[in-house]
């Protein structure tokens, strides 16, 4: 399904954010292994995130069109008990919905588990008797993909929440993730000079200052403040989503006006 939500969204781009059902079923054919049906994948997109809509004949790349303050960013962090998801799982999951600058939701849990490692404790604070009660994974991750409904995925160093969280939903049946992404890490690069630009580092550096790191909560709260600190800097042109998606990743260039606030 990534392959598919790459090859639609470089599509979108290509042509303004709107694609005639003909493009839309010259993409799909690529994969006649994966999918036959068109109205079946769209429903797979958007049950996955993909903000993919349909309107007056054409499907519609909806982050193309949403303006900053309309759209939703969904910043989340995960504590795990491992670094890899095919012998490891989630063990907390933070997460806050901005939109236009401002928190609207929030959701916050443990993950059932029974087993923490030692030094996974020693670093989080999160102990055995913490999780053994707690919700299952596939209660939690269920709450999870209703809370991020399309929004935009956020998070510090995002491939790594973004990989683990896509695994965890296939493997408890839910699918994965199509949601589009953007690392704030890749954003500081281009907003704002630091010596370094680890989560912890900027805590201090913006002084954001949340008094704990290395809990879900907390550090996707401390992201989301990294992430205002990132749009107060953007430069003027960015307006759109897909605009600050697509600025987000390309190579730095020189310093631009940004805007007035």
């Amino acid at each position: 399904m990534q392959k598919i939500c790459n090859e639609l969204t470089q599509s979108f781009r290509k042509h303004h954010g709107l694609l005639s059902v003909e493009k839309y079923r010259k993409i799909l054919r690529r994969f006649p292994q994966m999918y036959d049906e068109e109205e079946t994948i769209f429903f797979l997109l958007q049950a996955m995130g993909y903000p993919i809509d349909f309107h007056q004949d054409n499907y519609i790349l909806k982050s193309y069109f949403t303006p900053l303050k309309r759209q939703k960013f969904c910043v989340i962090d995960i504590e795990t008990n491992g670094s890899k998801p095919e012998n490891s799982q989630i063990i907390e999951v933070g997460a806050v919905m901005i939109e236009d600058g401002k928190i609207i939701d929030k959701f916050s849990t443990f993950v059932r588990c029974n087993m923490i490692p030692e030094y996974i404790t020693k670093v989080t604070g999160i102990q055995h008797k913490d999780l053994r009660k707690a919700p299952t994974k596939l209660q939690v991750l269920s709450k999870l993909r209703e809370f991020m409904s399309d929004s935009i995925f956020v998070a510090h160093n995002a491939n790594f929440d973004y990989t683990f969280l896509d695994s965890s939903f296939a493997q408890v049946g839910l699918g994965g993730m199509c949601n589009q992404k953007l690392c704030t890490i890749d954003l500081a690069h281009r907003t704002f000079e630091a010596e370094r630009y680890g989560l912890a580092y900027l805590n201090d550096f913006l002084e954001i200052n949340t008094p704990i790191l290395h809990r879900a909560y907390n550090d996707a709260l401390t992201t989301s403040k990294v992430l205002a600190h990132e749009f107060d800097n953007l430069p003027m042109e960015i307006n759109s989503t897909d605009e600050l998606l697509r600025f987000s990743i390309a190579p730095k260039k020189e310093p631009r006006e940004v805007k007035n606030k």
